[in-house]
């Protein structure tokens, strides 16, 4: 085994240290994957600076968006179980001691926490951030993806023209990350939060903030953390955190997609999750947000008014969160 590790270039100073994954999607076709790799090194960074040594590998994605309209759709919800059966073979056939999961897209997210679950070595989650939004014309109101949506919508019934339309084609996502909306990628990011998996900020810092950056460093070095306290994905991901996660995705408004992901991870860890648990919590939830495509605010803007710890906090003071549950930080999320 050392002999084969050696000949990866490790040396006998990093052979005593706890071998930790990063495991990202990074491609070329996703937007919100081709930063990956900058998420990627900053990971790695903050494992080295935690006593670590990372080892980098990968698994595939499918982007939604472009999967839409033809026969790619059947491949989108089935990817998040080839990447939870990735996952699970890279990380137990090597003897990993850690994995910091790098996602970002649609069933990506899902699909490495059901992985991580299986595994179950001390785990963190870090995106690769939402998109910014696109501006209008004459600077007017904000653009996202839906509103090439609604454009074809439009062009068809013969209320705006191929020209106008063009003008959203170039605008409506105007960098890499995940589309600026509550879409699935960033409805599952932050749920991530509310798991328990991920740190503050990992499903609203979008991706082209430096913010992005230090948070992944900080993540690198909180699985070390967790490593050493031997905090583990089945000791976060409980009943109640899966309950508080549907909680969460009340008062955000997030994508109907999570109703999807969160029975798969309740599967997961044995918690026989119902469908109908949805309408009770809904019922005594506030909706707190209305992220595009819901209204007229963005990713962005619900990163400055505190992201998803902030909701968490409106939650908590009326009693609707289960605030003894472990987070990835080391501490209750309380």
């Amino acid at each position: 085994h050392r002999s084969l590790l050696k000949a990866d270039g490790i040396t006998d100073e990093e052979m005593d240290r706890p071998f930790i994954a990063v495991l990202g999607s990074r491609n070329d076709i996703i937007p919100g994957h081709t930063n990956l790799d900058k998420i990627a090194e900053a990971v790695k960074a903050g494992i080295y600076m935690a006593g670590g040594v990372p080892f980098e590998i990968s698994t595939i994605g499918v982007c939604d968006g472009i999967a839409m309209n033809h026969e790619g759709m059947h491949y989108s919800l089935v990817s998040r179980e080839v990447i939870a059966d990735s996952v699970e073979c890279a990380v137990m056939g090597h003897a990993f001691d850690g994995l910091v999961c790098i996602p970002n897209c649609d069933k990506i997210v899902p699909g490495m926490i059901l992985g991580a679950l299986r595994a179950n070595v001390p785990t963190v989650f870090v995106s690769g951030g939402p998109m910014l939004p696109g501006t209008g014309p004459d600077g007017e109101g904000s653009t996202d993806l839906n509103t090439l949506f609604d454009g074809a919508g439009k062009v068809a019934a013969g209320t705006m023209t191929e020209e106008e339309l063009a003008y959203f084609e170039d605008t409506a996502c105007p960098t890499c990350g995940s589309c600026s909306g509550m879409f699935t990628a960033n409805s599952m990011n932050c749920l991530t939060e509310a798991l328990g998996m991920g740190l503050r900020g990992n499903g609203t810092i979008p991706a082209v903030y430096s913010e992005r950056i230090k948070l992944a460093k900080h993540a690198g070095m909180a699985v070390m953390e967790m490593y050493r306290k031997n905090i583990r994905p089945r000791d976060i991901m409980t009943k109640e955190a899966i309950l508080n996660a549907l909680t969460v995705d009340m008062a955000l408004g997030c994508s109907t997609n999570s109703m999807l992901h969160l029975p798969a991870i309740a599967h997961e860890v044995g918690f026989d999750f119902d469908i109908a648990f949805a309408n009770p919590i809904s019922e005594k939830t506030p909706n707190l947000c209305h992220l595009a495509p819901a209204g007229p605010t963005y990713m962005e803007d619900l990163n400055e008014a505190g992201g998803v710890y902030a909701v968490m906090k409106e939650l908590a003071d009326i009693g609707l969160l289960h605030t003894e549950c472990m987070t990835v930080t080391g501490k209750t999320l309380g």
